[in-house]
């Protein structure tokens, strides 16, 4: 199932399926959404690591309707792509806020949360508090540069993260490392674009090409590789607005 973003109004995201149809969804009947866009942080938030953009942004992350949209839509990519069961132990990394687990919460057994940001995971550790959510474990990692966990996982997924990773080889080496056998993985991002979608500046991938990613992902052994549009962002207006494509693919160890 494809969607797109067709209206936004209030807190129903109403949205088009790519082969027909729509979809609308109350976002309160997935998650009860704190206000977190008056809150300040915790008051040792200049003495944590990686105080950068994203930290600076966890505050008003979920406040962006379109971030919220894309997180439901390839969560329902997700979940008619993968036969996810509620046994399932699975792995987030790049959380941020949270947005696509608590897509996916109701399905699975065990969700680890991992990302680099502290700010994100204070707002995260706030919503699953809020929730009373039992099932969701926040972790402050770095799987690129920290030492790999011992646990392994039955799903691994990950949105709009990898373009910001220069090693994209490594990364997913070490994806395949923590997943059980066997194991899948759920990479949504970018599609291959101008540079536009970040502008100058950005040391990151400007989106991949899905035939030279779905070639990385075999060299380091995964296998069934499949990709399908899920998302589509739009920047600008009129004439000067750029579709961006968000793909997912999927791959299995």
């Amino acid at each position: 199932m494809s969607l797109a973003v067709e209206e936004l109004a209030g807190a129903n995201l109403k949205l088009t399926l790519l082969d027909g149809g729509s979809y609308t969804a109350c976002s309160h009947r997935w998650i009860a959404w704190p206000d977190l866009s008056n809150r300040t942080l915790p008051e040792n938030m200049e003495t944590l690591p990686s105080t950068n953009h994203f930290d600076a942004s966890a505050r008003t992350w979920d406040c962006d309707p379109v971030k919220r949209a894309r997180a439901l839509a390839v969560a329902e990519g997700i979940r008619s792509l993968v036969p996810i069961t509620p046994h399932m132990h699975a792995l987030e990394y790049g959380c941020g806020t949270g947005l696509l687990s608590f897509a996916l919460q109701p399905h699975l057994g065990h969700i680890s949360l991992v990302d680099s940001s502290a700010g994100m995971l204070a707002v995260l550790e706030e919503k699953i508090t809020a929730n009373r959510i039992t099932n969701m474990h926040p972790r402050q990692l770095d799987l690129v540069t920290d030492p790999l966990p011992a646990e392994r996982h039955d799903l691994i997924y990950t949105l709009m993260t990898c373009h910001h990773i220069k090693d994209t080889t490594g990364l997913l080496r070490n994806l395949h490392a923590l997943l059980a056998s066997p194991g899948y993985l759920c990479i949504a991002d970018l599609d291959a674009e101008d540079g536009s979608f970040h502008g100058q500046g950005f040391d990151g991938h400007n989106g991949f090409d899905r035939g030279a990613l779905a070639a990385c992902a075999e060299s380091v052994g995964f296998r069934d590789i499949r990709f399908t549009t899920v998302f589509r962002m739009i920047k600008g207006e009129g004439s000067d607005s750029t579709e961006y494509p968000i793909f997912l693919m999927v791959a299995r160890k």
